[in-house]
């Protein structure tokens, strides 16, 4: 059975290969597809430089995974406290596996599980400006945010940790209504669910 890290890199071989468009003879980048996802941005509220890649990054940078969740065709949102729409996920414990991590934070924001593996979409790879980590067990001052597609089923309602965002409604909306609210936290969420509609099913 492989692992996740040998399912990342075989999806991503296989991406390399055959998944990118061709336009007049020339291929077509996923940077070029999806340029407001692959620009490079700094994000105040964590003070850190980032650029999103589809190279999946090695297992001992993963600090926080997140999750473009779908049931069949409807892709899944988490309404918060401050009327943004968010993708499930969060910061990934000490000793915990991506895997674990994963499932923890499904059930803890969208009241989901798992029905199925991963596909692993990339990362947002980061470099913290701040001179301490965020916890004491993430490397530092690099680290990746990997993001995955996944199958779900919603089960129950979300726990709502206090150290969390506090997630008030759980919708499964279709594809285009889910690009139109994803981009209320942050204008490059929607070209990542559409990246996540096109690899998941590839």
């Amino acid at each position: 059975m492989r692992s996740s890290r040998e399912r990342a890199n075989h999806r991503h071989s296989s991406i390399a290969s055959d998944g990118a468009e061709r336009r007049r003879g020339a291929v077509v980048s996923y940077a070029e597809r999806y340029p407001l996802l692959h620009r490079p941005t700094h994000w105040v509220w964590g003070n850190l430089d980032v650029q999103f890649s589809t190279d999946p990054p090695p297992d001992e940078l993963v600090t926080n995974v997140h999750a473009v969740c779908f049931t069949g065709a409807e892709v899944v949102l988490c309404r918060d406290d401050r009327d943004r729409w968010l993708l499930p996920g969060g910061t990934r414990e000490q000793h915990e596996s991506i895997e674990d991590c994963l499932a923890r934070e499904l059930l803890e924001e969208a009241g989901a599980r798992p029905t199925g593996p991963p596909t692993w979409l990339g990362a947002h790879y980061a470099t913290a400006k701040d001179p301490v980590p965020y916890r004491d067990w993430h490397p530092h001052p690099n680290k990746a945010w990997l993001w995955v597609a996944v199958d779900v089923a919603l089960t129950a309602t979300p726990t709502n940790p206090p150290d969390a965002e506090q997630i008030v409604e759980v919708r499964a909306f279709p594809l285009d209504a889910a690009l139109r609210f994803a981009r209320t936290d942050g204008d490059y969420l929607p070209e990542l669910v559409a990246l996540a509609a096109e690899l998941h099913r590839h």
